[in-house]
């Protein structure tokens, strides 16, 4: 895609205008991420770190949050916690309200959670390694145990919560013309007829969160979509991710929407004219080796995104010789995180990537996946117009 660069743009005659600044971050705050070699799984494990206070991924975590300073934040890869005491709350207590290497605490009176698919048993052996487990492979969205790779939005604005909308039991076969995974030695569907009943497409959840920024409305749309990989010739995981972005590009098209219905039976989509943010790890990269052709366009060359900006960082263009090297979001390699807007009553201002170069004192907070995350906050600074 090409590079327009936006950073000045608007910002004379708007200098005054007060921005909103959104992001997202797979921020790895996960069990499994804390486990020692040889030591149990224990799904409690980031409950009790957060309540700690002192672990130090999770402080340089919150300080990469403190420095760049999100109005509104979505968190991937933060297991869902029912207690909010236990988890989102402990987050924000015990890291974000503290300074972090002489940070300003930063504070988010507002956030969501929601019950996720990852690692909800089902009955099925769904990934028909000839083993039922009631989690893992044969869970609704690959998980050790429930809650795993959850999401949480954090935001200084109130949150609609009367008017938000959940897709977490959208059925992947009520998707007009979904795409087929067919195992290649039989020829047939590769997951059976039973299955197929009952399997969710969302590998996660899809969150709409009207969010109220001095009386102007706009939806804060969260997802995570199961990563295109680890599968076989039936490239079950790669249909999925295109699917649940096609979920995505279809909710905020009119037009396509009519077949979606909500966790509350509610059909359809948004409504014409409305603002909105898609924001997630996406898992689909828009160039380069990762990339497969048709899937993140989906959203990008939508008639209702404005997609003509690219984060940049220094450091992700330190990263590899490659030219697009300076929009990426992740350690591997590939732009897979975003931050879109619609074209419809959002000006933007500037965006970018923390990834601070090697040279830069701050590589310690991005030196290592274990430093913070395999992954970079992304962020975009906006105007509700």
């Amino acid at each position: 895609m090409k590079f327009i660069s936006i950073a000045f743009l608007f910002m004379a005659s708007f200098a005054s205008a007060q921005t909103l600044r959104v992001a997202t971050f797979n921020v790895s705050m996960e069990a499994t991420n804390y486990q020692q070699q040889g030591e149990p799984l224990d799904p409690e494990k980031l409950s009790k770190l957060l309540q700690d206070g002192q672990h130090q991924q999770i402080k340089n975590i919150a300080e990469i949050i403190q420095r760049v300073r999100p109005d509104i934040i979505l968190l991937n890869e933060f297991d869902y916690i029912a207690e909010p005491e236990k988890g989102v709350l402990a987050f924000m207590n015990n890291y974000l309200d503290k300074s972090q290497h002489g940070q300003q605490p930063i504070s988010y009176p507002y956030f969501y959670i929601a019950p996720v698919n990852t690692g909800l048993p089902t009955r099925f052996d769904l990934d028909n390694d000839g083993k039922k487990s009631r989690y893992a492979g044969d869970a609704q969205g690959f998980g050790l145990y429930e809650g795993q790779y959850g999401m949480v939005v954090l935001s200084k604005y109130p949150i609609k919560n009367s008017q938000v909308r959940t897709l977490q039991n959208f059925l992947w076969k009520d998707m007009p013309n979904y795409k087929k995974a067919i195992d290649p030695k039989s020829n047939s569907p590769f997951y059976h007829a039973d299955e197929w009943q009952v399997l969710r497409l969302s590998s996660k959840s899809h969150w709409d969160l009207p969010i109220d920024v001095n009386g102007k409305v706009f939806h804060f749309l969260a997802m995570h979509p199961t990563p295109p990989v680890f599968d076989g010739e039936e490239d079950r995981n790669g249909n999925r991710n295109h699917d649940e972005i096609r979920l995505m590009a279809d909710y905020i098209d009119p037009k396509r929407s009519e077949y979606i219905y909500d966790d509350s039976g509610v059909n359809g989509g948004l409504k014409a004219k409305t603002r909105f943010v898609i924001a997630g790890d996406l898992n689909a990269a828009d160039q380069g080796d990762k990339h497969r052709p048709g899937v993140i366009e989906q959203l990008l060359e939508s008639h209702y995104v404005f997609s003509a900006f690219e984060p940049v960082s220094k450091g992700g263009k330190q990263h590899s010789e490659a030219q697009y090297s300076r929009s990426y979001t992740a350690h591997w390699g590939a732009r897979v995180d975003y931050v879109l807007p619609s074209k419809y009553g959002v000006r933007v201002l500037d965006s970018g990537v923390f990834w601070p170069s090697s040279t830069d004192p701050l590589y310690r907070l991005v030196e290592s996946r274990h430093a913070s995350s395999d992954h970079r906050l992304v962020w975009l600074d906006l105007e509700l117009k």
